[in-house]
């Protein structure tokens, strides 16, 4: 599955996005800020996270900005199932990229991927509380605050993190979006 947006692509990790991945992602500002990447990260944990990428019944994708030449990899977004009819949104940015919108532009696109085209109720996401910026991302993808602080392992860390929650549920049809098989 593929997701196209006004300046985005999101597709599925193919095995030559490996050393891409390995480049954007292993920035250590970029790598605490998620649950399950280890930190170093380098090209044997690109190549495991493409060959596990494509395993689950959620969509999990890599986004790469719409260009005439040859796409540039700016970060990652994917659903992970989070009990009856919920799914977790999970997301990150290469750090040149940061402030330019490409995680919300994902985001709504996944939104409405997941409320309009898998039927999935509710979505929930949360940042850790020395990441705000995810927070405001989260907020104008119509997620609302729960109000609650969990501590979640940030294994690049080594530690448990405070991690704000947040939920949304679907709210009508869901935005237009184009999808290519």
């Amino acid at each position: 599955m593929f997701a196209r947006t006004a300046r985005l692509m999101l597709r599925p990790a193919w095995e030559e996005d490996a050393p891409a991945l390995a480049r954007a992602i292993a920035d250590e500002a970029v790598v605490r800020n998620l649950a399950h990447a280890p930190w170093p990260y380098d090209l044997s944990d690109a190549e495991a996270f493409v060959r596990e990428s494509g395993q689950g019944a959620l969509p999990n994708f890599l986004i790469f900005t719409r260009t005439r030449g040859t796409p540039r990899l700016v970060g990652g977004i994917g659903l992970a199932p989070a009990g009856a009819g919920s799914a977790e949104l999970g997301y990150w940015i290469a750090r040149p990229y940061w402030g330019l919108g490409f995680a919300t532009e994902a985001g709504r696109a996944v939104v409405a991927l997941a409320h309009g085209s898998l039927l999935i109720d509710r979505l929930v996401s949360g940042h850790f509380l020395d990441n705000p910026a995810s927070g405001h991302v989260l907020r104008k993808l119509g997620f609302t605050a729960s109000g609650q602080i969990t501590m979640r392992a940030a294994r690049a860390r080594g530690a448990l993190v405070p991690m704000a929650g947040y939920a949304r549920r679907a709210e009508g049809p869901a935005p237009a979006l184009r999808l290519a098989a």
